[in-house]
């Protein structure tokens, strides 16, 4: 007769392909039931946006066959994000929000707002609950980008994010007049990203992605301090210009204790619509050799496209208005591997605080 200890038993063979732990000692498996012959049971996947999924599922499959007597076999696969373990007693996490996610860069003119918007998107469409928070108070694009620039309202005391695109998402471009410069000091940012982040309710976010503004200031400074930030994503393009003060972002999230998730490549080529040529405009593998050679992982490479431009000037990203487009394609892809390296980490902590 089987039995739900054999059906554990069995699934205890079937390893993470990133942690290389079972499924069961990481706590993947849920609701084993036998009938007879046959076998359900809920596989419980770190992130929505899992890019191993088939696999996994395919690993659990052969196992339980393996069991004399199973004719059945029913895996109900759902996802539930983890919180990291908070590495700092100084630092608060966010209440409500699974993962804080920051998106930097070494300087400005490297696409950073556009990556940010349309990853978010990406990763809202895997069925995930995503937030953007626009952090470049001087440069507020997102309001724009996103299509939605009325004022939010306030609900039982705190600020109600706008929603565009399946995200939620809170700017400074959506508190001051259009075409107002704000023109603040250090003390009046801080400030700024402390009532963003307490006083905005993003409750429920499986991720809140951070668009920082490029450099490595006060805002990044704000951020970090206030909060636990899972980890972080560094954007360039291909130019050695924008590499090398790439590295300075790396090296300042490094000096502060977040982890850098990876490196993401902007304008890497463009396919002429023409001859269906690629030229490497601003060279291209560049980010890549260099995100290696500092043992970070690279998480993709993204096209120069009008499409890309146009999306964002109009209030419609790429990933929302042409989602099987190969640029969405690389988009969602990336995103896929962001959310593995944010599972990656946070079950590393989880296993080594065990």
């Amino acid at each position: 007769m089987i039995t739900p200890e054999a059906v554990l038993a069995a699934l205890g063979t079937v390893n993470d392909p990133d942690l290389h732990r079972d499924l069961v000692t990481l706590g993947m498996i849920e609701d084993v039931a036998v009938d007879g012959g046959r076998v359900r049971f809920t596989l419980v996947l770190t992130t929505s946006a899992c890019p191993l999924k088939g696999q996994i599922e395919d690993d659990c499959r052969a196992a339980v066959t393996r069991i004399a007597g199973v004719t059945d076999i029913a895996i109900k696969t759902t996802s539930r994000v983890r919180k990291p373990k908070d590495p700092s007693a100084d630092r608060k996490a966010l209440e409500g929000v699974g993962h804080v996610i920051a998106v930097g860069s070494g300087k400005g003119g490297v696409g950073k707002s556009t990556v940010a918007a349309n990853l978010a998107i990406a990763l809202a469409r895997t069925g995930a609950n995503v937030g953007l928070l626009d952090c470049d108070i001087y440069g507020p694009n997102l309001p724009r980008m996103l299509g939605a620039q009325r004022q939010p309202y306030q609900k039982d005391g705190r600020i109600v994010p706008l929603e565009a695109h399946g995200i939620r998402f809170m700017s400074m471009g959506l508190l001051v007049e259009s075409g107002e410069a704000v023109v603040w000091r250090g003390p009046m940012l801080h400030g700024a990203i402390k009532s963003f982040l307490g006083d905005v309710d993003w409750s429920g976010c499986d991720y809140l992605l951070v668009d920082l503004p490029p450099g490595t200031g006060d805002v990044q400074l704000s951020l970090i301090q206030q909060t636990v930030v899972t980890g972080a994503v560094v954007v360039t393009t291909p130019s050695t210009v924008a590499i090398e003060d790439s590295v300075k972002a790396i090296r300042m999230f490094d000096k502060l204790s977040v982890p850098v998730l990876g490196v993401i490549e902007n304008m890497s080529y463009f396919v002429c619509d023409q001859c269906d040529k690629r030229h490497d405009i601003f060279s291209s593998g560049d980010a890549q050799a260099r995100a290696l050679a500092l043992g970070l992982p690279f998480l993709g490479a993204l096209p120069l496209e009008s499409a890309v431009r146009l999306g964002g000037d109009t209030g419609a990203p790429v990933v929302a208005a042409d989602p099987d487009g190969a640029t969405s394609l690389a988009f969602r892809a990336i995103a896929g591997h962001l959310a593995q390296r944010i599972s990656i980490i946070t079950l590393g902590s989880v296993s080594a605080s065990a």
